[in-house]
């Protein structure tokens, strides 16, 4: 196939780049634009995520199907000064042409302060509406339900105008008056916005970091820059992919960034690999006793060139097939995601096997396609090699390996202390990943809001100064009448860590109760026990419990009930591709085992600077009591997908030379030379590519960034280049072995170049 595939390449060239070109810009104007339609950033959805079928999204679902209002926007003004009878009738005065004009907005259905209420402040029902010093106020203007979407956002942004208008109607007698207006839709509109800002800030820091790696990888800007060019077309093409899964599935707002990272990073990999091993051929068909390049660019000026042809098909049949057996592995790993409950999880599943696919025709079909049109100018000796500081670099650093060098010298010394070297390693790795241990998930709500952002002040404030507008810790829907639900209120009300039970408060035929919490973190412990605590009690009929707290469970126990069945076909299916690449029993399951350490090592280095705050001030953000529970699970999927990429990387390149008759560690120490360079220069990419996108504001994409990159940079360097050759030099020829059933399977079956 791949033989095929590379004739195909080197015979229309200039056909796949203008078509993939064609398809990847009409991809991304789609995506930006929408052609009349919603774009990809408009179909964006923003908040809690949820389990279909949980108790939790029950409770919810019941809670807004009985709902008779409709949407709030909020003014918070401080800054007022209320304590003083003349100057709060001045306030009460100044903002009569505010309700006015208000009330006049076509949608609104109320409008409500304290000033509107008879009697005034005076009025026990102000107590919500105005904060605890007497010194601001809130208007809550509430949107008519019978919207429709349309009308709906129109109202929206009418009342939003009028009421940022409110702080200058009170410059007269509040000079110091400030207001922030909120709602559900602003909030999703400013995490939305800082998405996008995050997706240029990674792309911005990730791509020239990238090509600055790749020409020192590569001795020159033009081969440097197809895996980029590759990559750029991957990430176009898969936005396109997005907005048409929008249509089917709803796309969190977070999975852009989360997806076109993994899709940049792999896209940079793999086209890494193509060029490395385009030139590796080269340099062997030259030393072959193929013609030099410059005399056959000057015997075939307008043909092309027969070694750059030559060099691409067998470039396209052993590391095109070495790219589409790793990013198998990957979106196995991947898929995993597509088998939990979870439908934030589904989703990222789903978009980013779409992406693999994508990183995958890019880098064995246009990166090919783009070499054969810029033939033997990639052959050539760059200017950049004339740079005294760079031509070292290039030397020690480049992509084509000498037979001897620093990483045959490295496997040389684990042969000589395979022992030492696996105990010290595993150890390292087992003090990095001690603080999993204390590993707490959560799912944030508006704590995923940058730490700058006014809509979070909004919210801190409100807490604060405002007790009695509070929103319950945990909501409790009964079902049965309220008089039927006393006593279940009297029973929560006892519970250890609630301070007040609000209600039973009627809802058609069921009764809700508003259960607060001893805490400030409504997704803490102590909220968490709570709901654990109401759902362990027995009040004789059906109850369904909400609230961040018990989403979050709900969640977290989704997952956990989920990772038996996903964890078991992921492990199987990787362990039935490695065993049909290398015909080994022992060498797929030593890889699924150390690839455990390398994901706890770096989820405990994770947890340790976001969950314990060790790396708040540096990465600039508000440390939370704990990880996102989507990001261990992607960090998990990821991070396996992604290590086992590049255990591909090495154990191809081990196997090519076992095979050639070489003994083992022979085998392992020019396998490992032969890929050092590229797993090394690789993960810099990789990393370089998560760190970018961890400069973002959005804690949940920088806690992906930080665990992605740790992951990488853990198995790149202490897996890869000392924790394999160590094991694989304690079994020597064992490395090889399987049972003559599983032999037999393999010489049928087996995956070779």
């Amino acid at each position: 196939m791949f033989d095929r595939l590379g004739r195909l390449v080197t015979r229309h060239p200039r056909s796949v780049v203008l078509l993939w070109t064609l398809v990847s810009l009409a991809a991304l104007l789609v995506a930006f634009t929408g052609l009349g339609g919603d774009s990809l950033f408009d179909r964006l959805r923003t908040g809690e995520p949820t389990v279909p079928g949980s108790e939790s999204q029950r409770a919810r679902e019941i809670l807004e199907g009985d709902r008779e209002s409709g949407d709030q926007v909020t003014l918070l003004v401080e800054g007022a000064d209320l304590t003083d009878t003349e100057r709060t009738a001045a306030i009460a005065e100044a903002l009569a042409p505010a309700h006015a004009d208000l009330t006049a907005i076509d949608g609104v259905d109320q409008v409500v302060d304290a000033f509107l209420l008879p009697e005034g402040l005076a009025n026990p029902a102000a107590a919500g509406l105005v904060s605890s010093a007497q010194d601001g106020f809130l208007v809550a203007v509430t949107l008519d339900p019978g919207l429709d979407d349309d009308e709906a956002a129109l109202a929206h942004d009418a009342v939003v105008e009028r009421l940022e208008q409110v702080p200058a109607d009170l410059a007269g007698v509040a000079p110091d008056a400030r207001g922030t207006t909120s709602s559900n839709e602003i909030i999703a509109g400013e995490i939305v916005e800082q998405v996008e800002e995050d997706l240029v800030t990674g792309e911005a820091v990730a791509l020239p970091v990238s090509l600055l790696i790749m020409v020192v990888v590569f001795g020159g800007f033009l081969a440097a820059s197809l895996p980029l060019m590759g990559a750029v077309a991957s990430i176009f093409a898969g936005l396109g992919v997005l907005l048409v899964m929008s249509y089917g599935v709803d796309i969190d707002s977070f999975v852009i960034n989360v997806v076109t990272v993994l899709g940049l990073g792999l896209s940079i990999d793999y086209g890494l690999l193509i060029v490395s091993r385009f030139r590796e051929e080269a340099h062997r068909l030259v030393g072959d006793g193929a013609e030099p390049v410059a005399v056959q660019a000057r015997r075939r000026r307008h043909r092309r060139n027969p070694l750059v042809v030559q060099a691409v098909r067998a470039t396209v049949a052993t590391a095109g097939r070495t790219v589409l057996f790793s990013a198998v592995t990957v979106a196995f790993a991947i898929s995993g995601l597509l088998l939990l409950r979870p439908d934030v999880l589904r989703s990222i599943g789903a978009a980013a096997v779409a992406v693999v696919i994508l990183a995958v025709f890019t880098a064995v079909v246009f990166v090919p396609a783009v070499i054969v049109l810029l033939g033997e100018r990639l052959l050539r000796p760059s200017a950049l090699r004339r740079v005294p500081g760079l031509r070292v670099l290039v030397r020690g650093l480049g992509d084509v390996a000498p037979a001897e060098g620093f990483f045959s010298r490295l496997a040389r010394g684990v042969h000589r202390h395979p022992w030492l070297v696996l105990i010290g390693v595993v150890a390292l790795l087992a003090t990095l990943a001690s603080p999993v241990l204390g590993l707490t998930m959560r799912n944030s709500t508006t704590e995923l809001l940058p730490s700058d952002s006014d809509q979070r002040d909004y919210i801190a404030v409100l807490g604060e100064d405002y007790p009695a507008a509070a929103a319950a810790d945990v909501l409790v829907v009964a079902d049965t009448e309220a008089a039927g639900a006393a006593g279940l209120a009297e029973d929560v009300g006892g519970l250890p860590g609630v301070t007040e039970v609000r209600g039973p408060v009627p809802v058609d035929d069921r009764a809700v109760l508003e259960v607060f919490v001893d805490a400030e973190d409504a997704g803490g412990p102590e909220a968490t026990t709570v709901v654990r605590d109401i759902r362990a009690l027995d009040p004789g009929f059906e109850t369904w419990v909400a609230g961040q707290a018990a989403n979050q469970a709900d969640f977290n126990d989704a997952i956990v009930e989920g990772l038996p069945l996903a964890g078991g076909i992921i492990v199987l299916a990787i362990f039935v591709l490695l065993f049909l690449m290398t015909g080994s029993l022992l060498v797929p399951l030593k890889a699924l085992v150390i690839n455990l350490f390398s994901l706890a090592a770096s989820l405990g280095v994770t947890v340790w600077v976001f969950q314990e705050g060790h790396g708040a001030d540096l990465l600039g953000f508000t440390p939370v009591a704990g990880l996102e529970s989507y990001v261990v699970a992607i960090a998990v999927a990821f991070g396996f997908g992604l290590a086992m990429d590049y255990e591909v990387f090495l154990l191809s390149r081990i196997k090519e030379f076992w095979d050639l008759g070489y003994d083992n560690d022979a085998a392992v120490e020019h396998g490992l030379q032969r890929s050092g360079r590229i797993i090394t220069s690789a993960a810099l990419v990789i990393i370089s590519v998560f760190a970018g996108f961890a400069a973002g504001d959005l804690i949940v994409i920088k806690q992906a960034g930080v665990a992605l990159a740790l992951t990488v940079l853990i198995d790149a360097t202490l897996v890869r280049m000392l924790l394999v050759p160590a094991t694989m030099t304690l079994l020597g020829r064992w490395n090889w072995w399987a049972p003559a059933p599983m032999r037999a399977l393999y010489d049928r079956l087996k995956i070779v170049h």
